[in-house]
C-alpha cells in the first residue's frame, strides 16, 4: 500500500487499464473499424501516457493485455496496479457479470511486479438478488486469492441502471447517492477481503445547484449534495478513493473540491479518462509526437488540477484507524 501512495498516505493514481472503450473511441477519432486499431496501437498510446503523466502520479493502473509494455515506462518509485477483469462485462445474459483474463491470476500480477491487484465489476443493490448473489461470490473468491498472495486488492464497482435507463441522465442522478452508498456499505463487509474501495462520485455534479458545473436543471441542492457525500463516506469501512468515471477534467476536478467541503475521509483517486481523453483525437490524427506534446503540456495540466484538489484527501491508513505505518 505504501507503495501506490505518497508519503503523506494519499493515492494520487493515474488509470491507463481502458481497453475496449479506448479502442472505440481510437478508432471513432480515426474514422476506422474498431478492428483496425492495432495492438501496437493501443501499446503505444498506453506508453505515452504512462511515461509523461507518472511522474505526477503515486501509482499507474495498467492492464496485461496492452499494458505490460508500459509498466517499463513509468516513472521510478511509481507504483502499479494491474488489471485483473476482462474489458466491459457479459452482453450475451441480463446484469452485466463479469469475468477474469483468461491468462492472468493474481499471482501472476504479483510475478509482473504489481503492487495491487484491481477488480472492475458493474454492480448496483437495483438488480436482481440471485443476479447479485453471483456477483458477491466472485468478489469473494477473488478477496480469497489476494489475501493468499498478500497483495493489496483493489475493488471498482461502476452503477448502472438494470431497466436500461441513462446513467447520464437526471432520473439516474436521483438515485446515484443510493446505489453508491449501498455499494459502498455491501463491498466494506469482511468477506471480500478488499483493501481499497474505488468508488464513483455519489451525485451528479451537472445537477447540483451551485456546482461549477451545472447545466440547468436541479436534482439536487449544495447541502444535500454535501449530505451524499457525508453518507456514503460514512457507509465505508475501508479506504476509498474517487473514480473519474469518464467525466471531464473540470467536472471530476470539481467533485473534489466538493468532497472536500464536505470533510469526507476519502483517501485519494485513481483518475483516467479526465487526464487523458482529449489526447484521443490528436493521436488518431497525427500520431505518437503529437499525442506526447500534448500530454506534456494539457495531460500534465490536467493531472495537476487533480493533485491539487487532493487537499482534503485523508491518509489510507487513517480510515481503518491505524498509526502512520513504519517506513521501509
Amino acid at each position: 500500500m505504501k507503495a501506490l501512495a505518497t508519503d503523506g498516505g494519499v493515492i494520487a493514481a493515474a488509470a491507463m487499464d481502458q481497453r475496449g472503450s479506448l479502442r472505440k473511441a481510437l478508432s471513432k477519432a480515426k474514422g476506422v473499424h474498431p478492428e483496425q486499431i492495432t495492438y501496437e496501437m493501443m501499446a503505444e498510446f498506453k506508453t505515452a501516457v504512462t511515461k509523461i503523466l507518472t511522474p505526477y502520479a503515486s501509482a499507474i493502473l495498467l492492464d496485461p493485455e496492452f499494458g505490460l509494455g508500459a509498466t517499463r515506462a513509468r516513472a521510478a518509485n511509481t507504483g502499479l496496479l494491474l488489471a485483473y477483469e476482462k474489458s466491459g462485462y457479459d452482453n450475451t445474459r441480463p446484469g452485466r457479470l463479469p469475468d477474469l483474463l483468461d491468462h492472468v491470476s493474481a499471482r501472476r500480477i504479483v510475478d509482473w511486479g504489481a503492487d495491487a491487484v484491481k477488480v472492475l465489476m458493474y454492480y448496483t443493490p437495483f438488480e436482481d438478488e440471485q443476479v447479485n448473489d453471483i456477483k458477491r461470490a466472485f468478489i469473494e473468491r477473488i478477496g480469497a486469492e489476494c489475501q493468499a498472495l498478500d497483495i493489496p486488492f483493489f475493488l471498482e464497482f461502476l452503477g448502472y441502471d438494470p431497466k436500461g435507463g441513462d446513467e447520464k441522465g437526471p432520473e439516474y442522478a436521483r438515485i446515484k447517492p443510493e446505489v453508491v452508498r449501498r455499494s459502498m456499505e455491501e463491498f466494506s463487509r469482511p468477506q471480500y477481503h478488499v483493501d481499497v474501495l474505488k468508488v464513483e462520485v455519489p451525485v451528479n455534479t451537472r445537477f447540483v445547484e451551485g456546482s461549477g458545473v451545472f447545466e440547468g436543471q436541479v436534482v439536487y441542492s449544495m447541502d444535500e449534495a454535501l449530505e451524499h457525500f457525508r453518507s456514503a463516506a460514512a457507509a465505508a469501512k475501508k479506504p476509498f478513493i474517487y473514480l473519474s468515471a469518464g467525466v471531464s477534467n473540470k467536472q471530476f476536478v470539481e467533485s473534489l473540491y466538493m468532497a472536500s467541503r464536505a470533510g469526507v475521509d476519502f483517501s485519494g483517486v485513481l483518475c483516467g479518462r479526465a487526464t487523458w481523453k482529449d489526447g484521443i483525437p490528436v493521436y488518431a490524427k497525427h500520431g505518437l509526437r503529437a499525442l506526447e506534446d500534448w500530454l506534456q503540456s494539457e495531460g500534465v495540466r490536467n493531472i495537476r488540477a487533480v493533485n491539487d484538489a487532493l487537499t482534503g484527501a485523508k491518509p489510507w491508513w487513517a480510515k481503518l484507524g491505524l498509526e502512520e505505518p513504519m517506513r521501509a
